[in-house]
């Protein structure tokens, strides 16, 4: 089964030059099976977004699910890896370093809006071969996308990890067995940190108390295995839900809609996550 968070090696990535041609370059990409990307960076920015099943994004400090109907923006220079999760059809789109100036300058998930997606499907349309110069139709779409990015509301789609090595020895040691209940005290006295410590440092650093942020991993993985076409009895058990009632209960809480309607795809473009449980989880002891 694949890791949530794929291990990366950011000591010296392969660097991919941005385009010669043109300030923003816009691709149409179908996987009929999962497919892994090994870290890299990119000169430019990019963002990639998904129109069918799911897609997910590790960088150093954290990783980024993509969910059909949202993208998720990488700046230039960041280091990332990427993995589908079954079959997938989408998009990505690079923009020069240079056109990036007013946009995020951090990783971040977002929906995609219809003018967005129109406007990609239109850049996805152009000649490979774009003049350094686009013209005024070129750059009208190509501003349209910029200001979309630039405007767009970010989606909590994300999971932070600490830099805190003690604390990071724990979350890693959460990755790996997601079924895991130790609370607090029991980590702390695993990671060799005070119970007090451990409960601070990590909602400081991550924005979750370990239990929410467990919560919330279990939450990315039933994602991506729902994308690859699990039975939600299997995930639920696997991710340490007593029962599949309960897990359902959680999974609908915080996405919106159950796992079998988002796993079929009937609603995954209306999915709508509860922020405001998510706010209620970051203040939870545990």
């Amino acid at each position: 089964m694949p890791a949530l968070f794929m291990t990366i090696d950011t000591s010296n990535p392969p660097i991919f030059p941005a385009s010669p041609s043109s300030p923003l370059r816009a691709m149409r990409i179908v996987q009929r099976q999962e497919r892994v990307t090994g870290a890299h960076r990119h000169a430019s920015g990019q963002l990639f977004g998904a129109e069918q099943g799911l897609l997910s994004v590790t960088a150093d400090r954290g990783q980024w699910v993509v969910p059909a109907s949202h993208c998720v923006w990488m700046p230039p220079h960041h280091v990332h890896a990427l993995r589908s999760h079954g079959p997938f059809a989408g998009w990505s789109v690079y923009v020069d370093e240079a056109s990036c100036a007013g946009l995020p300058a951090a990783p971040c998930v977002m929906r995609v809006s219809g003018l967005l997606r129109e406007a990609v499907a239109r850049a996805s349309a152009w000649e490979a071969d774009v003049s350094d110069v686009p013209d005024a139709r070129q750059a009208r779409v190509a501003g349209v996308i910029l200001d979309e990015i630039a405007a767009a509301p970010h989606e909590p789609f994300g999971l932070s990890l600490p830099t805190d090595p003690r604390l990071l020895r724990v979350a890693r040691a959460m990755l790996d067995d997601l079924a895991d209940e130790r609370g607090v005290e029991a980590l702390a006295a695993w990671a060799g940190v005070s119970p007090r410590t451990l409960a601070r440092r990590f909602t400081i650093e991550t924005g979750f108390t370990p239990s929410a942020w467990r919560q919330r991993a279990r939450i990315l993985r039933a994602l991506e295995r729902l994308a690859a076409g699990q039975p939600v009895t299997n995930i639920a058990l696997d991710l340490g839900y007593d029962n599949v009632s309960a897990f359902i209960a959680m999974f609908k809480r915080v996405m919106g809609v159950t796992p079998g309607r988002y796993g079929d795809g009937s609603e995954s473009s209306n999915i709508g996550v509860d922020k405001a449980h998510l706010a209620v989880d970051r203040g939870r002891q545990g």
